[in-house]
C-alpha cells in the first residue's frame, strides 16, 4: 500500500458520524481521510483497511486505500474547534480512500446491479460482518457508471470487545444480512460462495492483515503483544472462511425468504 503526506485540508464531510474529510496529498491526489482520533479510533481504521483490501482482493470495486501521514498543523485554518481537536488527536498515520469527484450516492430505485455482482457484495459483507450496507445507509457510490463500495469501518464489529471466544464467534452466521440493500438482487449466492472463498487463501489473508501498522495493534489485554493481536485477526478470518460457511448459508436463506 502507498503512503502519502496530507498537504492541504480541503473540507469536512459532515454527513459522516466520524467527521471524515477531503484532503489533498503530496501526490496531488484528493482523498477521503478517516481520522485515527475519531470516535471509534484505530479499530475503525483496521476494519476499513482489512475489509476494504479483502474486497479488493475479491475483485470488488473498492477505491484505492492509502495510508496518510497527517501533520497536526494542517487544520489550523479550520474554524470549527471540534475539527481542530480531531486533527490534533490524529497526528501521525491515518487511512484514506481515493476521492471520487462527482460520485452520486447509490439509489436502489434507479441504479441496477446484476445478480453476480450483488451476490458477491452480499457474500463479502456477510464475511466481514458489515452492518452498514442497508437501504438507510448503503455506503455505495455510482461514479462513471460504475458502482463503488465505501466506508467499511463498521465491519468486524466483534473486535471492539475482543471476546475470548472470538474463534467460536467466527463460525457464527450474520443475521443482519437480511437487511442488506442488495439482498433482493443476490440470486447467485451459492455460486458466489464457491467462486470467492478460494480467492481468500491463507497467504492472501495474512498479506492483508500484515498491512495493519504495529502502532494500531497491541492494546487488547487478551493478547500479549501486537504480533499475537495480528495473528488473532488472521485466525478469525480463516476460521470464518472454513467450510461450511454459516455466513454464506445464512445469506442464501435470507435471500430465499424474499423470493
Amino acid at each position: 500500500m502507498r503512503t502519502v503526506l496530507a498537504t492541504r485540508y480541503v473540507t469536512p464531510l459532515r454527513e459522516g458520524g466520524s467527521l471524515p474529510a477531503i484532503v489533498e496529498a503530496d501526490d496531488d491526489g484528493l482523498y477521503v481521510l478517516k481520522f485515527r482520533g475519531a470516535g471509534q479510533g484505530q479499530r475503525a481504521l483496521i476494519a476499513e483497511l482489512v475489509a476494504g483490501e479483502l474486497g479488493r482482493a475479491l475483485g470488488l470495486p473498492v477505491p484505492e486505500i492509502v495510508f496518510v501521514e497527517l501533520d497536526a498543523t494542517i487544520g489550523r485554518s479550520e474554524p470549527d474547534p471540534e475539527i481542530q481537536d480531531l486533527i490534533r488527536a490524529s497526528a501521525g498515520l491515518n487511512l484514506a480512500l481515493d476521492y471520487l469527484p462527482g460520485a452520486a450516492a447509490y439509489d436502489p430505485l434507479c441504479d441496477g446491479v446484476d445478480a453476480g455482482l450483488a451476490s458477491a457484495i452480499v457474500w463479502f459483507d456477510a464475511l466481514v460482518s458489515n452492518v452498514d450496507r442497508t437501504p438507510r445507509n448503503a455506503n455505495m457510490l455510482c461514479w462513471h457508471k460504475r458502482l463503488f463500495l465505501i466506508d467499511h469501518g463498521a465491519s468486524l464489529y466483534f473486535h471492539h470487545g475482543w471476546p475470548a471466544d472470538y474463534l467460536e464467534r467466527a463460525r457464527a452466521p450474520f443475521a443482519a444480512i437480511k437487511d442488506h440493500v442488495l439482498l433482493p438482487s443476490a440470486a447467485e449466492l451459492p455460486a458466489a460462495d464457491a467462486r470467492l472463498a478460494p480467492v481468500l487463501a491463507p497467504d492472501v489473508v495474512r498479506r492483508i492483515v500484515d498491512l495493519v501498522p504495529d502502532g494500531w495493534l497491541g492494546d487488547v489485554p487478551l493478547f500479549p503483544d501486537a504480533a499475537a493481536h495480528r495473528a488473532a485477526y488472521v485466525d478469525y478470518l480463516l476460521a470464518r472462511l472454513r467450510p461450511p460457511r454459516a455466513f454464506a448459508e445464512e445469506a442464501a436463506r435470507a435471500h430465499a425468504q424474499l423470493v
